[in-house]
């Protein structure tokens, strides 16, 4: 049996959690999970090996252990102790943000004055910014997430598969917006005011799936005020758990995801299905839901559905499709694949 150290001691929970839900049971691999506390106190874990880390324990907690591959799921700080990592390990790093990756010297520099001076000059000085690109080169595999990613420089890792769970057929249409309620990386203004414009016999119900707050969560409260009794919101102004998440994405007919093609990672342009991976995508997945997505995303993917002007009426249709997301995201299929991947790798 080949051995695994899985390290999340920055970010990305929810992917540490998909690496630990997909290799459960797995026969050719045992993984130890390296977590920060934050990072544990976010994972649902029953029997694997975790382990409380940070950036000065790991390298002492890896040694020895004979750990034919260690993989990394977030290189956005601690650079000089994941260049050390790197060093003396056949490594794996999760990329998130691609032209964060390619970014020169000069480059961060710069970005080091743009955004929170205060921590980003922490990392300059204290957690090695300018080892980013050594990290990157020096580890064996580049990971993305979504397969429109990849290159003859970063490798697909299947982590997402669509989970079982009893399937009920709602009287009323039922829209998830998945998400945190803000501007910056999704177009809220445009959900409000289509929702306003809608006109309707049907009775409809649009689910704000992730935490409002400022001018957003005002805007939510203006607009359950002035929308007709047929057409519902639901909106939360705390942290949705992940079990109140995983409630309303089993319920949801179809999911409405309304991606800002830009965003921006260390003050950098990334671009969502270009050099950045949504999270909607993992989401439509693992609940097996058709997510309907700007007209101006780049994807290839059938569940992907490019939205149209009359966006009600699709949503409409797009609830009714049927679709089989066990045939290629069977939990089974997709752990072979990843077990076939990983032992190319070692």
């Amino acid at each position: 049996m080949k051995k695994i150290a899985y390290i999340e001691i920055d970010t990305h929970a929810e992917i540490a959690q998909a690496f630990m839900d997909i290799m459960e049971g797995s026969e050719d691999f045992a993984v130890d999970y390296y977590f920060s506390k934050r990072i544990k106190d976010q994972i649902n874990h029953r029997d694997e090996a975790v382990f409380l880390s940070d950036s000065s324990m790991i390298l002492d907690q890896l040694k020895g252990k004979g750990y034919d591959l260690v993989v990394i799921g977030t290189v956005h700080r601690y650079f000089n102790t994941f260049f050390a990592v790197t060093k003396k390990y056949n490594t794996a790093v999760i990329t998130h943000n691609l032209n964060f990756i390619k970014s020169s010297k000069l480059d961060l520099i710069k970005s080091v004055f743009k955004g929170d001076v205060i921590f980003r000059l922490k990392l300059w000085l204290k957690e090695g910014l300018l080892y980013k690109t050594k990290v990157y080169q020096t580890s064996r595999s580049l990971f993305v997430l979504d397969e429109a990613l990849i290159s003859d420089q970063y490798q697909y890792l299947p982590l997402f598969y669509t989970r079982d769970f009893d399937r009920t057929k709602n009287e009323n249409l039922m829209v998830v917006i998945p998400g945190g309620v803000s501007q910056k990386r999704r177009d809220y203004a445009y959900i409000f005011k289509t929702i306003q414009n809608l006109h309707t016999d049907r009775i409809c119900q649009f689910v704000f799936l992730g935490k409002a707050g400022g001018h957003e969560l005002k805007q939510l409260e203006n607009l359950f005020g002035k929308l007709p009794e047929n057409i519902k919101i639901t909106y939360f102004s705390e942290r949705v758990s992940p079990r109140d998440f995983e409630k309303w994405m089993q319920k949801a007919d179809v999911l409405w995801c309304p991606i800002q093609q830009d965003t921006e990672f260390f003050s950098m342009k990334e671009t969502y299905g270009l050099t950045k991976m949504t999270g909607n995508l993992g989401d439509a997945i693992a609940y097996g839901k058709l997510a309907v997505f700007p007209g101006n995303y780049p994807s290839k993917l059938d569940f992907i559905i490019a939205e149209k002007e009359n966006v009600l009426e699709q949503l409409n249709t797009v609830s009714e499709t049927p679709f089989d997301f066990y045939k290629t995201y069977g939990r089974k299929e997709v752990q072979k694949r990843l077990e076939q991947f990983l032992t190319s790798l070692i």
